[in-house]
């Protein structure tokens, strides 16, 4: 599915990290800087993906002289494989572009990572073993001395200060991996945030029906004053003093602003009556306390002014039907008469 997907921004820089890391069999990965008072413009070593570069005569004819190794680009083996690494990232970043697999991100992502620290130990480890293993018959010997340069950062060689840092290579290589890391943790958050929204929709897709068989039985619905329609004038309730309501044998309830209406519905032409399951009013009292029709205890008089002259109000015992019939004078009913 779609959303399942990576989308949007992240996909993009995806697309360009693939494009990035691809560049970089171009321009250098890595540079050691070596600054000292005869050499006041400094000398530089350029490793690129599949060479080295840089001021490597100078350096190799120096480095004779205190036993250490000359550099060629033959004698290292990753400048064969490196550049056929950086490509097969570069496309599978770009197949996790195109397809937009979430899984495929992860998978490089652990990749990438694993290359990198191989990467960096395999490069101490060539340093080491060019600043430690020295020619015993230099030209010069200082005794315990060895000539490893830093990883990373700064380190004093004799007369010599060593830097090495990325070079423009190096610092997409961060960049790519930081890339990957961020759109990883941003994709795993919103696998997350979905699981912990559809474990709630599940669970209400699987008690919907409960839930409606429920509401098959549930009895009247609360009134919504200057919101539900009379399902006869489709006036829009406002006394809910008068309301009343109908409910079928299947669950489905009927909303009335008085009980003309209600009846006026009852007896139109199409209305099956052996359909209806019950009637229920207002109290009069309590408007949001709802009567079983045949149980209330009606009053009808034309004080009481009903929104469609119906004029009838329901009481939950004879003592409030009384009491009401001293201020609204009229006629004690039952739901039988009104309702035969």
């Amino acid at each position: 599915m779609k959303r399942n997907r990576i989308q949007g921004s992240i996909r993009i820089a995806l697309g360009i990290c693939a494009i990035a890391l691809f560049a970089v069999n171009f321009v250098p990965i890595w540079q050691i800087d070596l600054d000292a008072p005869q050499y006041p413009e400094g000398l530089r070593l350029l490793i690129f993906a599949n060479k080295l570069a840089g001021n490597v005569d100078i350096i190799n004819g120096l480095n004779h002289y205190i036993g250490m190794k000359t550099l060629h680009t033959d004698d290292f083996i990753e400048f064969k494989i490196l550049p056929y690494l950086i490509v097969f990232f570069s496309l599978a970043i770009l197949a996790t572009t195109i397809t937009g697999k979430r899984r495929l991100l992860y998978t490089v992502l652990i990749l990438f990572i694993l290359f990198g620290i191989v990467s960096m130990v395999d490069f101490w480890k060539w340093e080491y073993d060019y600043g430690h293993n020295l020619d015993p018959n230099a030209a010069i010997i200082v005794p315990g001395m060895a000539y490893q340069p830093p990883l990373i950062g700064f380190k004093q060689l004799l007369n010599f200060g060593a830097y090495s840092i990325p070079a423009i290579g190096g610092w997409i290589f961060i960049s790519v991996g930081v890339t990957l890391l961020l759109c990883s943790i941003a994709e795993w958050r919103k696998q997350k945030k979905r699981k912990k929204l559809s474990i709630p929709s599940r669970a209400l897709a699987m008690l919907l029906p409960f839930a409606l068989l429920q509401s098959c039985d549930s009895g009247p619905q609360p009134i919504q004053p200057g919101i539900d329609q009379c399902s006869f004038c489709k006036m829009t309730v406002s006394d809910t003093r008068f309301s009343c309501e109908l409910i079928t044998q299947k669950g489905k309830v009927y909303k009335f602003d008085d009980t003309h209406c209600m009846i006026s519905f009852v007896n139109a032409p199409g209305t099956n009556k052996n359909s209806i399951k019950q009637f229920y009013l207002a109290d009069f009292n309590e408007t949001t306390k709802w009567l079983n029709a045949e149980n209330a205890w009606l009053l009808k008089s034309e004080a009481l002014k009903s929104p469609m002259g119906g004029n009838t109000a329901a009481f939950a015992n004879a003592g409030d039907q009384k009491k009401a019939a001293e201020h609204f004078p009229g006629k004690l009913v039952t739901w039988k008469e009104i309702m035969p």
